[in-house]
């Protein structure tokens, strides 16, 4: 009698322990799910759409990269405070957050670049510094139709593929760079933060810019200039 009775104790407990086990597998993939990064990305997707200041080109696109893209771009990394072509004109007339206004971004210059950051140095004939032109060419490619093998090495090392301002030598000595500053690489632009991000999220970018519309810039042979037709 006393045999059974604890047979039966020992049947509850486990059945109770089994329902316990059960119910705590059911909850945890919820609980992981509620807080997974595919949950994360699909907020910033959607909030990235809603910011976008200006038209985008979806055709041929991965719409999710697209709207990370512009999530990293707007909300995160602010491109477009370096890439237009200054603070008088990047906001509409009437759009100026800084003037207690509601913003609004001018699509005229949105990562057309051309900001004038000045000279480099304080010495006669020290280069002045201009953001480029991130904007696609009729290529549909950003950065005036660069691949994104590039675009990523750009991202990840700071190289500046265009050699705008080379290191001076015994044989360039004007619109170049002298020591400690390497003229292989690009200056102000904050590269060593963005080299941190992971090779999605830079992908991300990437297809983001493919999809803003295209700005010309000012003509040849201007660096900044793009072939829009």
């Amino acid at each position: 009698m006393r045999l059974s009775r604890h047979v039966t104790l020992l049947v509850v407990v486990m059945a109770f322990a089994a329902i316990v086990t059960a119910a705590t597998l059911i909850k945890v993939p919820s609980i992981q799910a509620q807080g997974s990064s595919d949950d994360h990305s699909d907020s910033r997707i959607d909030r990235g759409f809603d910011i976008a200041p200006v038209p985008l080109n979806l055709e041929g696109k991965n719409r999710a990269l697209v709207g990370l893209g512009s999530y990293l771009v707007n909300a995160v990394a602010a491109c477009n405070d370096c890439h237009d072509a200054g603070p008088q004109t990047q906001y509409e007339p009437g759009g100026n957050p800084f003037f207690g206004q509601r913003k609004k971004i001018n699509p005229a210059t949105y990562l057309g670049g051309g900001q004038d950051f000045g000279p480099l140095l304080p010495t006669p004939g020290s280069p002045h510094i201009v953001s480029r032109n991130l904007t696609p060419d009729k290529t549909g490619l950003p950065e005036g139709g660069r691949p994104f093998s590039e675009f990523l090495q750009i991202m990840r090392t700071g190289v500046d593929l265009d050699h705008v301002h080379p290191a001076c030598s015994s044989a360039v000595t004007t619109n170049c760079l002298p020591p400690p500053f390497d003229g292989h690489l690009l200056q102000i632009m904050p590269w060593p933060t963005f080299q941190t991000l992971n090779e999605h999220d830079i992908r991300a970018i990437y297809e983001y810019l493919s999809a803003i519309p295209c700005i010309e810039g000012p003509p040849p042979p201007s660096l900044l200039h793009n072939d829009c037709q």
